[in-house]
């Protein structure tokens, strides 16, 4: 084998990566895992790749799928030559693809179901590949290609894709030095929701061993909410509600009408995700997503998968901070949020339970803590306490190192002058993948502390340790000690330390967002 250029056969035919010998890691990007879903396929579940004759060059990333123009961190333009249209496609980082029995990881992106993709330069998989695991990305739809509640197409497209993905990977991952019966699966914020949603899903049942799930959303819609929010994009686009109609409308025309739906425009019909800065979420419809997860896991559901969950410390600092409300939130903003998705639901006492807990909080924290707990903190530990009461391995960490201030970092322009984003949401990506690219700059600016540095080192360890073995380095998760990993400067092992939130939210069950309601009270 050609250790520059190694040449790789899959059961679709034959790929030639690139080793650059700086890194001594084999990469092999932009390889098809299904037929594009384009023309007769829109919208349609995943189809088999065919096979084709030769060698194909797998050296630059597949085109990322139609996304919202809204995100964050936006991805780079597809590679010259490569096909438009060709969005599903996968990524192997190998450290020895020669090798055998390697674990392997496999990644699954966020971008609040509306966008994401595996070429974003903060996805590079050298360095987790540096911890003799093979790493895996892969493209799966998002927005209204992977999640829009359409009549006569499957629901859930994008988690159908990711089955898909893994299926690939269980057939093919050995010829790149992987263990097909060693995989973990790991995604932050809309990545691990959906990780979330594999552990109960009959489909993704034996694709893979562990989970590591960053910062689980604690939103999934039921089919009446998921088809209103579809009929608000149609509406907005001009089209009738149904797949014939959307298959035949160009996506950007489709991404532009989802752009323009807000949530908050909705408040009446669509109660809590009216807060919420995505209309899309995974759709509970009873037969690609038979449940939403807390409830199934808790039932045994994946009990034999090992479990890694857990979030950031101030996970809603960085909604706030991009919308400008830092800092200037209201008594009657915090009060609304308070009652809406308080523990206690709509109308209830959740603003009287949250200044008890906090009683030195002031608006804007409470603002912070209710959209934190609800949206992230409280459904990433009840999916560990879940699956620990199931008698699953569980394993559960917070990280509370902090981004440096704007002044630290730079002059962020969707949050000009802020100088506390706190361990916000998503700070743990640039942490455990470590490579340069916009959110790392945007957090930590164009040289990362060393503390940054060092912790990263440490999740990294702790992810390939996990993968390889199911024991990160910290002892598992149980009700009488509530272990926990504490990601920061330095790391620590500790009880849960979010006690306050923790009892807030004992009572409350996560479920099944339901059309003018906030929680089917019989979570699905």
């Amino acid at each position: 084998m050609n250790a520059t250029q190694p040449v790789v056969r899959t059961a679709s035919g034959l790929v030639r990566g690139r080793t650059p010998a700086a890194t001594g890691v084999a990469a092999f990007r932009g390889i098809p895992f299904a037929r594009p879903p384009v023309g007769p396929l829109r919208f349609a579940a995943p189809h088999p790749v065919p096979p084709w004759d030769g060698i194909r060059d797998a050296a630059a990333f597949g085109p990322p799928p139609p996304q919202s123009g809204l995100a964050v961190v936006q991805p780079p333009p597809a590679a010259a030559g490569t096909d438009p249209d060709d969005w599903l496609t996968v990524n192997v980082f190998s450290p020895d693809p020669g090798a055998a029995g390697l674990p392997v990881m496999v990644w699954i992106y966020g971008g609040a179901y509306r966008s994401g993709a595996s070429c974003l330069p903060g996805y590079d998989g050298t360095l987790l590949a540096q911890q003799n695991v093979v790493l895996v990305t892969f493209n799966h739809r998002v927005g209204v290609e992977g999640y829009a509640q359409l009549t006569g197409v499957p629901a859930n497209r994008a988690l159908l894709d990711q089955v898909a993905a893994l299926r690939w990977v269980r057939a093919n991952i050995a010829a790149f030095g992987g263990d097909p019966d060693l995989v973990t699966v790991f995604g932050e914020s809309a990545g691990a929701g959906a990780i979330a949603a594999l552990l109960v899903m009959p489909a993704a049942a034996g694709l893979f061993r562990r989970a590591i799930a960053q910062s689980v959303p604690g939103t999934f819609f039921s089919p009446a909410l998921a088809a209103d929010v579809t009929a608000a994009i149609a509406a907005q686009a001009g089209l009738p509600a149904t797949g014939a109609a959307f298959a035949d409308a160009a996506p950007g025309r489709l991404v532009a009408a989802a752009d323009a739906v807000l949530p908050a425009d909705h408040a009446g019909r669509w109660g809590p995700v009216a807060l919420l800065p995505t209309p899309f979420s995974p759709v509970v419809d009873g037969e690609v997503l038979p449940a939403a997860p807390w409830r199934a896991v808790a039932q045994g559901a994946a009990r034999n998968i090992d479990l890694i969950a857990g979030h950031t410390r101030d996970e809603y600092r960085l909604y706030t901070a991009m919308s400008g409300l830092r800092g200037r939130v209201t008594a009657e903003m915090a009060r609304h949020a308070l009652n809406l998705i308080g523990p206690e639901g709509e109308g209830g006492d959740g603003e009287a339970a949250y200044r008890a807990a906090y009683p030195d909080a002031d608006p804007d924290r409470l603002f912070e803590l209710v959209h934190s707990d609800w949206l992230f903190r409280m459904p990433s530990l009840h999916l560990a306490q879940s699956h620990a009461a199931a008698g699953g391995r569980t394993f559960l960490y917070e990280v509370c190192y902090e981004a440096p201030g704007a002044s630290e970092a730079r002059d962020t322009p969707w949050a000009p002058g802020a100088a506390d984003l706190g361990a916000c949401h998503a700070i743990d990506v640039p942490l455990v993948f470590g490579v340069d690219g916009e959110l790392r700059q945007m957090l930590f600016g164009p040289e990362p502390p060393a503390g940054a540095v060092a912790l990263g080192n440490v999740m990294r360890e702790q992810w390939a340790a996990f993968a390889a073995a199911g024991d990160p380095g910290w002892p598992p998760y149980s009700f009488g000690h509530r272990t926990t990993r504490i990601f920061a400067d330095p790391p620590d092992v500790t009880g849960y330390p979010e006690i306050a939130s923790l009892h807030l939210w004992d009572q409350h069950r996560f479920g099944v967002i339901d059309l003018g309601t906030e929680y089917l009270q019989a979570a699905r």
